[in-house]
């Protein structure tokens, strides 16, 4: 198992620098890389560590915790690792096979590519590049066409891909934002790229080159625990700065803010609903792995549960961070308050697509035995 320790000290050391840069520093990236942190997800087969999945999502809650950012890239990184499994063995060796290797992306197709014999000739500009300042390779989403623009249908029946460039991107300075600054989540974009047709992989049906439980998981699946772990993290760290201010005496009080009945009981709640939320995404995590492991697929009951886990998670955060921001007062404004940059950043993680409030729409309708297209789960 990956100890990712140092790497979650180096990356609170450097928080305050990593948001001032608009990326996480090098110091940071170089160890994220030195201990496998970046490519826990990744096949063994490319050196990386095929973990568990709990491994991961317990490594990107760690990280998180001293810097958002950091944790916002190491969830990127591995999310988009995931889907190295479903590559041939030359791409990706060439793409995730070095050991500094780190790719990011945005899978939505909103991009092209035009499928020809043996390479696609790829052009479009992707949103949310999270990671683009360390990424060796990014990718995007793309819809199928031939010469004309027709939509085309591949072989396999996908319609749609993720396709990765190894070089070619152009990165746009868009990522001016309230939290999450030092992820650089710029937009980017490729303009006519050509690529072989091995560089791009389905994103809706299961195409596997390599065959393991954790690949047997829906990536988007992944990518929702992933930010709802990374929130995780930002509320136990608030919790901790929260706790650390027990002798801060409030404007107009004789006793410090820890001898005071409401912080206390703000303390105690935001402390339960983060340990309730991990110990949700845990138990989920684990009944649907040991499900995988014994029958080969993630069944529509834990798809369920673990996109409700997410969601509940991510709520649970927000709401236990808001808690220590309001009970701190008015010493969680300055930015020499990592509450403060914690308060901005799990705002900013919120608002993520994979953890939005709609999703909980297709699992309360089939919960009340509708019919539900559980396919965006």
């Amino acid at each position: 198992m990956t100890d990712w320790g140092r790497a979650a000290a180096v990356a609170a050391e450097f928080a305050e620098l990593t948001e001032a840069d608009g990326a996480v520093v090098r110091q940071v990236v170089d160890q994220l890389v030195a201990d496998g942190v970046m490519k826990l997800w990744v096949p063994a087969r490319y050196g990386g560590g095929e973990a568990h999945l709990q491994v991961g999502l317990d490594a990107m809650a760690g990280i998180a915790h001293g810097c958002g950012s950091a944790g916002w890239a190491v969830m990127i990184a591995n999310t988009t690792g995931l889907l190295a499994s479903r590559l041939s063995r030359p791409a990706g060796e060439l793409l995730f096979g070095d050991s500094q290797a780190i790719c990011g992306g945005f899978a939505p197709p909103v991009g092209t590519a035009i499928i020809g014999a043996t390479t696609a000739r790829v052009s479009g500009q992707w949103p949310w590049g999270s990671g683009s300042s360390h990424a060796t390779t990014m990718g995007g989403g793309v819809r199928y066409v031939d010469g004309a623009g027709t939509p085309v249908e591949l072989a396999n029946k996908s319609r749609t891909g993720f396709a990765f460039f190894h070089g070619g991107v152009e990165l746009l300075d868009t990522w001016d934002v309230a939290g999450m600054q030092g992820t650089a989540s710029t937009d980017y974009r490729v303009d006519d790229v050509e690529i072989p047709l091995d560089h791009i992989v389905p994103l809706d049906q299961r195409v596997l080159e390599i065959d393991a439980p954790l690949y047997r998981f829906s990536v988007f699946g992944a990518l929702a625990l992933g930010v709802s772990m990374v929130m995780v993290g930002l509320g136990e760290r608030a919790v901790e700065e929260l706790a650390k201010l027990a002798e801060k005496v409030p404007q107009g009080s004789g006793r410090g803010l820890g001898e005071r009945a409401t912080a206390q009981v703000e303390l105690a709640r935001a402390d339960a609903s983060l340990r309730a939320a991990r110990a949700l995404v845990t138990d989920v995590v684990g009944t649907a792995w040991d499900d995988v492991v014994a029958t080969g697929r993630v069944s529509d009951a834990n798809r369920i549960a673990l996109r409700l886990a997410a969601n509940h998670a991510a709520e649970s955060s927000v709401a236990a961070v808001g808690r220590c921001y309001k009970t701190a007062g008015g010493a969680a404004v300055y930015k020499r308050s990592p509450l403060q940059r914690v308060f901005r950043d799990v705002h900013v993680a919120a608002q993520h697509a994979m953890v939005s409030e709609r999703i909980y729409e297709p699992i309360g309708r089939h919960r009340f035995g509708l019919d539900t297209d559980l396919r965006p789960l």
